[in-house]
């Protein structure tokens, strides 16, 4: 579902419209916009609020109809919780209840006062935009696959923003340009994440890249085949392949909206379209879920997406190692031996820890560009999932800096990380005494290893590796992707640019 975004600055009582949109706190305090209503309603919503139909609690709401003193056809009340304790947190749950609430009304267009309430530390830029990537994240659907589309006979088309004075409004144009820019490259990496395996194969992912390159002249794309992977000595992305009929490729995407000496920020996705595990192979309960392990691939192309929209002046290259783990007669073996770009030789000891195996051979290539930054992306390890659970992204640098950077974007979006340690301690438990190291290190640690493993494919980069095992999907009866990490890198990029805030 589409929906308009405008951003307006007047006085709530008189915005015509289908829905008027206001927030109450608890012990019924009114907002700054509910109590102007009530002045010109000669105190309506204040006497509705003493018979206790609402208290004010986050997510609560109650409908109003033909309110006097307005020229709206509806008021909506919604919940905002303590004043003084709202938070970033807070203030989406509340954009996000009160779209899921007037979505389904009659109501096609509406006026939020929302934005209007107070989030310490953040600026209108940063509600406005907060406020159309939530609205976006509730409207999303995807029933490409179903014989019987669901049509939403009830349809909200268009949401008007407040802000509170007209200097506000050039701040609130901006955010909408980028919430919805940002907003498209998360819809963008759910869809990729929702296909299922025999939709999404490696060679989809290229033809989803080759069209962005169709669409956005400043974007070129070239594509590897096994061939030319062959050539160059790509010989551990090769070996998680080599078991799959489905024929590996690394897409890479070129968008150059800087200078020419400007360097570059390359973005790498794990783009593993099914996980089987390969030999090593995974237990059936809630294997269909391993279609999302090209979700770092997915939030790849999701940011890139959202950078060409929003045509950020920098030079961004993404790179997507793409192939599918299958168990077959010709599928890598554990204590295989395999030698990467990087000319080093990994012991392979467990075929299931396939995503740094393609991922190491993306590192060294991202060489080539001359690299001012390169962040990986990956479903990388069940162990972040126990570390961090569903909330975190692990975060494992080689530059505090950039770590730093990432860290803070992760606060503005809401799309957070936590940074894990990259100690030499943890190394050595990659050591193998047939080959330069082993793909695995152990069932301690697992994603600090994982990432030392990665780390030896970094050493001449200022790097950083997200791992998204927790985070790039939900479970249970809200399955679905999430689109994260797109907020998180879409917020750093333009940080880097000093775009927004």
């Amino acid at each position: 579902m589409t929906m308009e975004f405008t951003i307006k600055s007047g006085n709530p009582e008189k915005q015509r419209c289908a829905c008027l949109i206001l927030g109450v706190f608890e012990n019924k305090r009114l907002s700054a916009a509910a109590r102007a209503v009530d002045e010109s309603s000669g105190k309506f919503l204040g006497n509705i609020l003493r018979k206790g139909d609402l208290n004010g609690k986050i997510g609560d709401t109650l409908m109003l109809h033909n309110v006097p003193g307005t020229v709206a056809d509806r008021v909506l009340l919604v919940g905002c919780g303590r004043e003084r304790d709202l938070n970033e947190a807070g203030y989406r749950k509340i954009i996000t209840r009160t779209i899921e609430v007037v979505r389904n009304t009659g109501a096609a267009d509406a006026v939020s006062f929302i934005p209007d309430l107070n989030i310490k530390g953040r600026d209108v830029y940063w509600k406005i935009k907060q406020a159309v990537e939530s609205s976006h994240s509730v409207l999303y659907e995807f029933n490409e696959f179903k014989s019987s589309k669901k049509k939403q006979s009830k349809s909200l088309k268009k949401l008007t923003l407040s802000v509170p004075t007209r200097k506000d409004l050039p701040a609130g144009e901006l955010a909408i340009r980028h919430g919805e820019a940002v907003a498209h490259g998360v819809e963008y990496c759910r869809s990729l994440g929702d296909r299922p395996g025999n939709a999404c194969t490696p060679r989809y992912l290229a033809e989803q890249a080759q069209q962005l390159g169709r669409k956005y002249k400043a974007l070129k794309v070239k594509v590897l085949d096994e061939v030319a992977m062959e050539e160059l000595g790509m010989g551990s992305l090769l070996s998680v392949a080599q078991g799959s009929e489905e024929p590996p490729r690394l897409i890479c995407m070129e968008y150059t909206g800087g200078r020419k000496t400007d360097k570059p920020v390359v973005l790498i996705g794990k783009g593993i379209t099914f996980d089987t595990g390969g030999i090593s192979i995974k237990p059936a309960q809630q294997l269909d879920e391993m279609k999302y392990d090209m979700c770092g691939a997915a939030s790849v192309l999701g940011t890139m997406r959202a950078v060409l929209e929003m045509e950020l002046p920098m030079n961004l290259v993404g790179v997507i190692a793409a192939a599918e783990n299958m168990p077959s007669g010709s599928a890598t073996k554990p204590g295989d031996i395999f030698t990467s770009l990087s000319g080093q030789t990994i012991e392979v000891l467990n075929t299931d820890a396939e995503g740094r195996l393609v991922l190491c051979d993306a590192l060294t290539y991202s060489e080539r560009f001359e690299p001012d930054i390169v962040i990986d992306i990956a479903t990388l390890t069940g162990a972040c999932v126990v570390a961090l659970g569903k909330h975190a992204s692990g975060l494992l640098s080689n530059h505090n800096p950039l770590a730093r950077d990432l860290l803070n974007a992760g606060e503005t979006s809401g799309d957070r990380a936590w940074q894990l340690p990259l100690w030499e301690e943890y190394d050595k438990a990659l050591n193998s005494p047939f080959a330069d190291m082993a793909n695995i290190g152990g069932r301690d640690a697992g994603t600090i290893t994982a990432a030392c493993f990665l780390s030896r494919f970094a050493k001449k980069l200022r790097w950083a590796h997200l791992d998204i095992a927790g985070t790039a999907w939900n479970t249970g009866n809200n399955k679905g992707a999430t689109g994260r990490p797109v907020p998180l890198l879409t917020q750093y990029l333009l940080d880097r640019n000093g775009e927004g805030n």
